[in-house]
C-alpha cells in the first residue's frame, strides 16, 4: 500500500512586545509532521544583495517543544543549520529572537516607531519543504500599528505559496503613512516611514510617469498590486527589488533639492525596472536560489548594469528631467569610470562573478584592481543601445533586447545563460558581437565612447585642471588626522612607496590637510619634486615625489558644434524628445 505524504502546516507568528529592545520574537509552529528530525536552516543572503551576510548571527534564545510542552533536543550542525529531534512528535513549536538594529533594505530594523523585516533575515526554511506554503501572522505591539507587505492576507494571516515567495515579501509594521494610487488599471501603494520634506502627491505623480514608461518597454505590468516601501532616515540611500514590491531608503531631507530629488527618482526607476530584469529575467544561476551559499553568475553586468542604464534614461523619457540633466548624469558616470584604474584590470564579467567577495568588501586597493558591474555594465549597455540604434536607424534599440528577454525568459522565469543573452543582443542588432563581448565584457579594453557617440552628434571631452599636477592620493580627515585612504596604481605617490593608511603631515616642511592639498599642489608644476612627510605605522618618513602631468578631473558628453542633420536626428530619436537642446 502506497504511503500518503501528509502535507505539514507551517505557520510563523512574529511578535515585537518590546520594540525598544530591537528583538523580534519569532514562533514557528509545524503541524502534521511525520519525520524523526525537523531540519531548519536560515539563509545566509537575500536575493538582490550579493553578499553572504550571515543572518543567523542575530539569532538568540532558540528553543523547541512538543504539543505536550516537552522540550525537544536541538543540535546545531553548522552556522545556519539546526536539527530538532522529533521522533514520535507531529506538532512542533520553535521559538527564538532576532536582534534587529540595522536600518537597511536587506536586513531588519525594530524600534519604538516601527518594525521592518526581510524574511530571509528572520525566518528559517524547513529543509525539503521549501516548496510548501508558509503562513505569517503578525502581532504588533500597539493597536494603531498597521501592516504593509505584498503578501495577501486571509483572515489576518499572510500566505506565501512557498519559501521563495516569503523571502521576496518584506514587511513594514508601524504607524507609517499609506498612499494608494492606480496606474494602467493596477493598484499601487506607497508606504512611508519617517518624516522629512517629501511631498507625497508630487512624488506619486512622478512615480506614475516612471511606471508608465517602463510598462511600455515590456508591454504592460505583470502584477495586480505593487508596494513601494520608503524609509526616511538621517543618512543612507539604497533599494532592494522584489517581484511585487521594493524597499527604498533615502535621506529624509533629500526631496527639495532638485538634484537629490532626481537621484531618488532614479533609484525608484532602478528598483522598479528590476521587477522585470532580475526578478523575472534571471541568469540561470539565479533561476533557483541556493540560500546557503554564493550563487555565482557572470551576468550581473546585465541584471544590474543594464538596469542602471535604464534608471538614467527612464526619468528623461518620463519628462522628469531634461536633456541637459541626462547628459550631465551620463558625464558623471563616465568620469567615475575613467577615474577607476581597476577598469583596466578586471573584466565586467569577472566583476559580476566576484560580486560576493569584492564589490561589497572594498579595501585600499579596490579602485586599482576592480570595476563595478553596475558602473561598467551601465556604460556597456549604453554603447550597445547606440550600436543597435545606429545600425537600424533607431528602428531597433536596447528596448527590443529587453522585450525579447522578457518574452523568452522572463514570462516563464526560465534562467538565461551568458551565451543566450549574447545571442539575443546579436539577433536584435543583426550583427555578430563576438569581438565586442571579448573586448568590453570579458576583456578590459578601453570603451570607445567617441566611436559610438559620433553618429549621434555627441563627443566626449576631457576637462583637466591644468593648475593641479598629479600626485595620486586621496586624503580624508579622521579624528584630526589626515589619513591617506587611497594611492592610485602607478601614480607618483605609489612609485616612491607612499601607502594607504599613512598619515599625511606636510609638503616641503609645511603642514597640509585634506582640504588644503589641492590648493597646495597648485603651487607646483608637472616635473617638480616635492618632499612629502608622513607617519608610516607611527614612523616619520619623507619621500621626494616627482609630480606628473595633470589628469582629467571631469569628462563631459557634449554636442558637436559641426553635427549634421542626420546626427541631430539620431540624437533626437535616442532621446525620444526635443524638450531641451544639450
Amino acid at each position: 500500500m502506497k504511503q500518503i505524504d501528509t502535507k505539514p502546516e507551517i505557520v510563523y507568528q512574529i511578535a515585537m512586545s518590546q520594540p525598544e529592545s530591537h528583538l523580534f520574537e519569532v514562533t514557528l509552529q509545524v503541524s502534521s509532521w511525520e519525520s524523526e528530525f525537523l531540519d531548519l536552516k536560515m539563509p545566509v543572503w537575500t536575493p538582490g544583495s550579493y553578499l553572504v551576510r550571515e543572518y543567523s548571527k542575530h539569532l538568540q534564545n532558540l528553543v523547541a517543544f512538543s504539543h505536550k510542552n516537552e522540550n525537544l533536543i536541538i543540535n546545531k550542525l553548522s552556522k545556519n543549520y539546526w536539527r530538532i529531534d522529533t521522533k514520535n512528535i507531529n506538532e512542533v513549536t520553535v521559538k527564538y529572537q532576532i536582534f534587529a538594529h540595522e536600518l537597511s533594505v536587506r536586513t531588519n530594523h525594530l524600534d519604538s516607531t516601527h518594525g521592518y523585516f526581510n524574511p530571509a533575515a528572520l525566518c528559517f526554511y524547513i529543509v525539503g519543504k521549501q516548496n510548501y506554503p508558509y503562513q505569517i501572522k503578525i502581532n504588533p505591539p500597539h493597536s494603531d500599528w498597521q501592516i504593509s507587505t505584498p503578501l495577501v492576507s486571509v483572515d489576518g494571516t499572510f500566505i506565501a505559496e512557498d519559501f521563495d515567495t516569503l523571502v521576496d515579501s518584506p514587511f513594514e509594521i508601524g504607524k507609517h503613512q499609506i498612499y494608494e494610487f492606480q496606474v494602467l488599471g493596477k493598484k499601487h501603494q506607497l508606504a512611508v516611514w519617517g518624516t522629512g520634506n517629501i511631498e507625497p502627491q508630487k512624488l506619486i505623480k512622478d512615480i506614475e510617469k516612471l511606471i508608465e514608461v517602463e510598462a511600455k518597454i515590456f508591454g504592460g505590468l505583470p502584477y495586480d498590486r505593487y508596494l513601494f516601501i520608503l524609509h526616511l532616515a538621517a543618512t543612507g540611500g539604497g533599494g532592494l527589488e522584489h517581484k511585487y514590491s521594493c524597499t527604498l531608503n533615502y535621506p529624509r531631507f533629500g526631496f527639495r533639492d532638485r538634484d537629490k530629488y532626481n537621484r531618488f527618482l532614479q533609484l525608484v526607476a532602478h528598483e522598479f525596472f528590476h521587477l522585470w530584469n532580475v526578478k523575472r529575467i534571471r541568469p540561470i544561476a539565479l533561476e533557483k536560489f541556493d540560500y546557503e551559499q554564493e550563487n555565482y553568475t557572470p551576468s550581473l553586468w546585465f541584471s544590474e548594469g543594464t538596469t542602471s542604464y535604464y534608471d538614467l534614461i527612464i526619468p528623461h523619457r518620463a519628462g522628469i528631467y531634461d536633456t541637459n540633466n541626462l547628459l550631465e548624469n551620463l558625464s558623471k558616470e563616465i568620469t567615475k569610470y575613467l577615474g577607476t584604474p581597476g577598469r583596466l584590470v578586471q573584466p565586467v564579467s569577472e566583476s559580476s562573478f566576484d560580486a560576493w567577495i569584492k564589490l561589497y568588501r572594498q579595501d585600499a586597493n579596490s579602485a586599482n584592481s576592480q570595476i563595478s558591474y553596475y558602473l561598467k555594465g551601465e556604460l556597456v549597455s549604453f554603447l550597445l543601445d547606440l550600436l543597435i540604434r545606429n545600425k537600424w536607424d533607431n528602428e531597433r534599440s536596447l528596448d527590443d533586447v529587453m522585450l525579447q528577454m522578457w518574452e523568452q525568459f522572463g514570462k516563464s522565469e526560465t534562467g538565461f545563460t551568458p551565451n543566450q543573452l549574447q545571442q539575443i543582443i546579436e539577433n536584435v542588432a543583426s550583427i555578430e558581437l563576438k569581438d565586442f563581448f571579448a573586448k568590453y565584457i570579458d576583456g578590459t579594453q578601453e570603451l570607445p565612447f567617441n566611436e559610438y557617440l559620433a553618429p549621434f552628434g555627441l563627443h566626449l571631452i576631457a576637462d583637466p585642471d591644468p593648475s593641479i599636477p598629479y600626485l595620486g592620493i586621496t586624503v580624508k580627515t579622521e579624528n584630526n588626522r589626515e589619513i591617506i585612504k587611497y594611492v592610485a596604481a602607478n601614480s607618483p605617490a605609489q612609485q616612491v612607496g607612499i601607502d594607504p593608511g599613512d598619515e599625511l603631515l606636510a609638503i616641503n616642511n609645511f603642514k597640509v590637510t585634506s582640504e588644503q592639498l589641492t590648493d597646495r599642489l597648485k603651487d607646483f608644476s608637472a616635473g617638480d619634486k616635492i618632499n612629502v612627510f608622513v607617519f608610516h605605522q607611527d614612523e616619520l618618513r619623507s619621500y621626494w615625489v616627482t609630480l606628473d602631468a595633470p589628469r582629467p578631473s571631469r569628462y563631459q558628453v557634449v554636442l558637436k558644434e559641426d553635427a549634421d542633420i542626420l546626427q541631430k536626428r539620431n540624437l533626437a530619436r535616442w532621446l525620444g524628445t526635443n524638450r531641451s537642446k544639450p
